[in-house]
């Protein structure tokens, strides 16, 4: 049986980080495990690991292919640590995955505040959900326990940030809300740019099988931002 407390993986090249890290995280009664580089990290990759701290830059692998590859096989979170804090890096980052990236050197409040509100909402879609804990949309079905969306039989497995977004855009329907707005209601911090936003956007409808020419699930209103009516 898998251990109550949640695992966290720590991975990154430099040792004092690592050691910071898991002193930090172990205070506040997390369990930790480390690994010294990427290809480390991607041999530790399971289902007993409950959230992915990752260094971008690292020897061998980096970040963002470790990143890849848990994404092939789990929905677990993963938040990326990096010395990068241009929009081109959060949008890469974001695309294959990421549910935050925070830029070092980073501040242990804050870093503890957003492991716990992502932990907090990652739920194991396959438990039995409330049906009032639910919201339509169309003929999907956004499982606001389980951070996913039901089609039909299907469950379709959301990260963090693409549950946040969808509930943020069902929850007002009909609304616009621009690519900034979307940004600061998740993140709860002024838009470094807009790229990231889109790339979610992206990813949730071909996780939906939702055409962008014609989308049936998130509009787009050219000019001003995205909204579900």
């Amino acid at each position: 049986m898998k251990n109550e407390k949640k695992c966290i993986l720590v991975a990154d090249d430099d040792p004092q980080i690592r050691q910071i890290l898991q002193l930090l995280l172990s205070s506040e009664g997390y369990e930790v495990v480390t690994a010294e580089d990427g290809g480390r990290a991607a041999e530790m990759i399971g289902e007993e690991i409950d959230l992915y701290l990752l260094d971008v830059d690292m020897p061998g692998q980096s970040g963002i292919m470790v990143a890849s590859q848990i994404r092939k096989q789990f929905e677990t979170p993963i938040v990326f640590l990096t010395a990068y804090s241009g929009e081109s890096d959060k949008v890469i980052g974001f695309s294959v995955g990421a549910d935050d990236y925070i830029v070092k050197p980073f501040s242990s409040a804050e870093l503890l505040l957003r492991i716990r509100a992502i932990l907090r909402r990652s739920v194991n879609c396959s438990a039995p959900r409330q049906q009032e804990n639910r919201l339509a949309i169309y003929d999907a079905v956004l499982d606001l326990d389980g951070q996913c969306v039901v089609k039909g039989e299907e469950r379709i497995a959301l990260t963090y940030t693409e549950f946040k977004i969808l509930e943020l855009l069902a929850n007002h329907r009909g609304k616009i809300y621009s690519l900034e707005n979307i940004y600061q209601s998740i993140w709860n911090e002024d838009a470094v740019g807009d790229g990231a936003i889109m790339v979610h956007i992206k990813n949730i409808r071909k996780k939906l099988g939702d055409n962008s020419k014609t989308p049936c699930y998130i509009k787009t209103a050219w000019g001003k931002g995205y909204y579900i009516d």
